[in-house]
Order: C-alpha cells, then sequence, then structure tokens
C-alpha cells in the first residue's frame, strides 16, 4: 500500500542516511521532505538518485518561521488530503540546531533553539494529527543529553518552564557557548516530555516515540560553533565513533528508518535508544510538567489547547 511520509531534517547526516533508507526499504513510499532555500529543488533529485526511488518531492519552508511551518503542514495536509500524494502515514520531526548562546531570535520573537526543536514540531504535528492513518506513526528526534549525558560539554538540562525557554537570553551568561548548549540538552528534555503528552492524546493506532541516536560525532551539529570547536572535533570524530555510546551517523540513519517504517518498536510514549525501547530520565516524567508544555505552546504558536 502506497503511503506518505514528512520528514524534516532530511538533507544531511542521520536524517539524510535514514531519508535514503526509508525510500529504498519501501518503494512504494513517498516522501515529502521539508526543506529550506535551494535544497527543496535539489533534495528530492538527490534522494531520488541515491536510493532509486523516485517518489520524492518537497515543501520550502524554514522551520524557525512559524508561519512557514503552518504553510508546509498546510500543504502537506491539501496533498495528502486530496490524493495527490497517498495518504499520511508518518511524520519524522528530526531537524534541530545547537546554538552558541541563547541570544538569538526567530522572526516570531522566540529563543531560537527551543522554536526550531520544540515549537516547530509541535506545530507540525498538531496540524497534521488528524491526516495520520490508522495506524500512523510519529516519531521525533532527541537526544541523551536530555539525561546530562555529554556533561561537562553539554550542560544538563534546565527547565524554567515553556515562556522562559522560549524567550531569548539576556545578560553575560546568555551569550556564551555553555547557555547555547544547555538550550539544546533542555529543548532534548521538551521532546521526550512532548512525545509523552502525544501518546496520552493521540487516537488509539497512532503512536509516538522520541528516538535517540546517542553520539553521532560525524555529523553538521557543531557547524555553528566556532572554528576552533568545529576543527577539533572533526579531528575527534573518528576516535570519539568507537565509544560504547557512540555511533555513526549511517547506522544511526537506519535506526531512525527502521522505527518509523519497521515493526511496531515499542507502546507508545516509549523512548528508543539506538535501536531498542530504553528509559529516559527520571527528570522526564512528569505528567504535571507535560500538560503545561502542551498548553503553553499552544498559546505560544496560536492553537487550542485540546486533543490531539
Amino acid at each position: 500500500m502506497s503511503r506518505t511520509v514528512l520528514m524534516t531534517g532530511a538533507s544531511r547526516g542521520i536524517g539524510r542516511h535514514a531519508a535514503e533508507r526509508m525510500l529504498r526499504d519501501d518503494p512504494r513510499l513517498h516522501l515529502l521532505v521539508i526543506a529550506r532555500g535551494a535544497a527543496a529543488e535539489t533534495l528530492p533529485r538527490e534522494l531520488a538518485r541515491a536510493s532509486g526511488n523516485p517518489n520524492v518531492s518537497a515543501v520550502r519552508a524554514d522551520l524557525a518561521s512559524l508561519a512557514d511551518v503552518r504553510r508546509a503542514a498546510a500543504e502537506a495536509g491539501t496533498a495528502t488530503g486530496t490524493g495527490d500524494l497517498p495518504p499520511l502515514y508518518g511524520i519524522v520531526a528530526n531537524a534541530g540546531v545547537q546554538l552558541t548562546s541563547t541570544t538569538g531570535a526567530t522572526a516570531d520573537g522566540f529563543e531560537t533553539t527551543f522554536a526550531v526543536n520544540v515549537l516547530s514540531p509541535y506545530l507540525l504535528i498538531r496540524s497534521l494529527a488528524d491526516r495520520l492513518t490508522v495506524p500512523g506513526r510519529i516519531v521525533v528526534t532527541s537526544s541523551d543529553t536530555h539525561a546530562g549525558a555529554g556533561a561537562p560539554l553539554v550542560p544538563r538540562p534546565h527547565w524554567t518552564g515553556v515562556r522562559t525557554l522560549a524567550t531569548p537570553g539576556t545578560g553575560e551568561a546568555a551569550s556564551t557557548a555553555r547557555a547555547g548548549r544547555r538550550a539544546y540538552s533542555t529543548s532534548k528534555l521538551a521532546v521526550v516530555h512532548l512525545v509523552h503528552e502525544l501518546a496520552r492524546r493521540l487516537p488509539q493506532g497512532v503512536d509516538a516515540y522520541a528516538f535517540n541516536p546517542g553520539l553521532v560525532p560525524d555529523t553538521d551539529l557543531v557547524r555553528d560553533a566556532g572554528p576552533a570547536l568545529r576543527r577539533a572535533f572533526g579531528l575527534l570524530a573518528p576516535a570519539l565513533s568507537l565509544l560504547p555510546f557512540a555511533q555513526r551517523a549511517r547506522p544511526a540513519g537506519a535506526q531512525l528508518a527502521t522505527i518509523m517504517l519497521g515493526p511496531r518498536p515499542g507502546a507508545s510514549g516509549d523512548y528508543i535508544d539506538r535501536d531498542r525501547v530504553g528509559r529516559s530520565s527520571p527528570e522526564s516524567f512528569d505528567p504535571a510538567r507535560e500538560e503545561a508544555l502542551w498548553r503553553d505552546c499552544a498559546e505560544l504558536v496560536g492553537l487550542p489547547a485540546v486533543t490531539p
């Protein structure tokens, strides 16, 4: 049966390998990627050529713009609802950023890391939840930094509430790389909270998972860091990949593809640690915080806080 998967973050690294793997594994799959700039034109051709599956198209959008996300969701919903594309089976929210401060703001006025890593997938999923088939599947990429892994290089998350996290930082500390990395780990904690809340709110048969690829050195995650750190990270990447909690981007991409298209990996809401169900941090299990996250994100993106 033909089906559509909508994906963000397919242009490089883990997402690129996952996109190619899904297209190879399911010749009847249509992959609809969200990409910005020229990539919206070139990425479908590149993925089709690499996978041998021509069923790839793109919606142009910048995930740092809520207006773009709304428009992309509307285009995807229309295409899958009218039959121009096969029914929408799944959403892979893989895109993410790690910045060197918390002072950057999107056009909507939100702190960039939280906007791209949390508000964008929240809005995309909320906008398309009623278009998903049953069975259907949602996978959002998280990180074991949500549990403090990577400290002290990546500080442990610090939850201060959605409204504070979504507000660009002020003061000297906000302009430091440490603040930017903490914003990243905190956003990945928010992702786990979001998946738990989705599992409670989505219809029976539509599953949501948080995916932890572990440390994946051969990605562009530090592309916004200074030249010295980028150079050091590039030199250390081969050695870092040998660590027991690390892996390369290709197998991580294969794991992400399997979570989306393979056998049901676990109960809805589960945290998939690389290729098996794992246990997210104790802090990540907080129904009151998760409900507040849902409600506050809804208000920030202009949606009612109703199910789904």
